[in-house]
């Protein structure tokens, strides 16, 4: 009797243990699916189908905080399998790499035109960086764009250790995608983005060494208006001014006879703290990006006490917590402002795959509103590190930007003390002067960008392209 109780005890175990495991499977699969890439073919805003492959998702740096980094992957719209890929970060205070794709050297971008309430329009944009290399966008550090933890002590981050996250995201993204393993290897970075850029790479460096797998296969580094750390990419902002006809050679004399390169930080004198000031104010006069640009003067909800103003602010932005500047028409970055609409539509989220309940907005940059160490103090060693192990790198500066002044960055170059091989001289496109150029022993290049700003290639994309292709195709600007 009891025997034949266990039997059908027994048989409903048996269907309650499969139904069990088919549960925990579809589950499993669930979760797999979750976290797989997504293969974006279309964009809202963009007619059709788009004209190249892009791949976007998340990397888990930080198991413990549930910290992710999100990516944008466009292959190369020339021979994907054999040209290069590269890494490029953006700069800014925790900023989305987003603007990089989107108005520097990404294959689209916004149109300009006034908000209307439906999603902004996009379009192909012919000289992106894609045409000759794969680039992989990255959000970072945590927090930026579309990366997120789910531990807010996550974003307690700081410029050294998102680059060991950046390396780890590096090792898990090649590990996942090996067929680019053998593809020519590059990271870049404008501005902020910069200082991370030598430093990364210098740690990717010690894992070859180390015959660390992925073996990631670096061939060099480019780094566009960077910063160093170093007080020269503020110190040079005065010399700069001074050459523009933007100070005056009264208040630059003063400045050099009595700040002895203190105009940024402590003034120890009175003349320099008057000089100071009559120089912040000249300063505040232009649009420091690039100083022919017309300087747009901010309106938001928060700052300006126009109810007009802010009703039409509101509608505009609808539910956005964080509503962004509305800019006229005529202000080069009005892109910016569309890039709100753009980013936080749902159409557009569910598009890129972002996950559901990860960043309840994007916003263009976190403004100091989440913590961040700057402790990488200077990247000039970095610089020299790299260059003497024989990686090729290419610094190059938009030649009106007065945030990082070409003057400090060209300063800095020459302070490596390397041989020079190829005297400075003009590099052109179509017959006509594009820039200048100075090439270094161990294969450093330094070159101007003529009428670039502080991102070059928003400003001068045709030649900023040009000025890619040759470098990373190894032949001389």
């Amino acid at each position: 009797m009891e025997a034949q109780l266990s039997r059908p005890l027994m048989a409903l175990r048996l269907i309650f243990l499969l139904c069990f495991f088919s549960a925990l499977a579809r589950c499993c699969r669930f979760l797999a699916a979750e976290a797989a890439p997504t293969l974006v073919t279309r964009l809202p805003g963009l007619d059709g189908a788009l004209p190249f492959r892009l791949e976007t998702g998340y990397v888990i740096v930080d198991e413990e905080k549930g910290s992710e980094l999100f990516y944008y992957f466009i292959e190369s719209e020339g021979d994907p399998r054999r040209d290069p890929v590269v890494l490029w970060l953006t700069g800014g205070d925790r900023c989305s790499v987003l603007r990089a794709l989107l108005f520097e050297i990404g294959p689209l971008k916004i149109i300009g035109e006034p908000y209307n309430g439906t999603i902004p329009r996009l379009r192909y944009h012919p000289y992106s960086w894609t045409k000759v290399a794969s680039i992989l966008f990255v959000d970072s550090p945590v927090g930026a764009g579309f990366s997120f933890s789910r531990n807010p002590t996550g974003y307690h981050v700081g410029e050294v250790s998102s680059s060991l996250q950046l390396k780890k995201f590096l090792t898990k993204w090649s590990t996942e995608h090996p067929y680019y393993i053998a593809n020519h290897f590059y990271i870049g970075g404008d501005s902020a983005g910069g200082k991370i850029v030598p430093f990364l790479a210098q740690k990717i460096s010690e894992d070859i060494e180390a015959r660390v797998r992925p073996l990631i296969n670096l061939k060099g580094y480019l780094v566009g208006n960077p910063g160093t750390g170093e007080s020269i990419d503020f110190e040079s902002r005065v010399p700069f001014l001074h050459g523009m006809g933007i100070i005056s050679d009264q208040l630059y004399e003063t400045i050099m006879e009595h700040c002895h390169g203190e105009v940024y930080t402590n003034p120890k004198t009175a003349l320099c703290a008057q000089a100071s000031d009559r120089f912040d104010r000249l300063y505040d006069e232009i649009y420091r990006p690039h100083i022919l640009f017309k300087k747009c003067v901010y309106a938001s909800s928060g700052t300006n006490d126009g109810s007009i103003e802010r009703k039409i602010l509101k509608e505009e932005a609808g539910v956005l917590k964080h509503p962004p500047p509305r800019l006229p028409m005529d202000c080069h970055n009005y892109g910016t402002y569309l890039s709100y609409f753009w980013a936080n539509n749902n159409i557009t989220r569910d598009a890129l795959g972002i996950k559901k309940g990860s960043k309840d907005e994007w916003v263009r940059c976190h403004e100091g509103d989440l913590p961040y160490s700057f402790d990488i103090k200077s990247t000039i060693k970095y610089h020299r590190n790299m260059t003497l192990k024989g990686y090729p790198a290419l610094v190059y500066s938009g030649d009106h930007d007065s945030a990082v002044p070409f003057l400090g960055t060209q300063s800095w170059v020459r302070s490596l003390n390397f041989p020079i091989v190829d005297e400075w001289r003009a590099w052109h496109l179509d017959g006509q002067s594009a820039g200048f150029t100075i090439t270094y022993t161990n294969n450093l290049t330094f070159a101007t960008v003529k009428g670039g700003g502080h991102t070059a290639p928003e400003f001068q994309p045709e030649r900023c392209l040009a000025m890619f292709r040759r470098w990373v195709c190894r032949e001389p600007l």
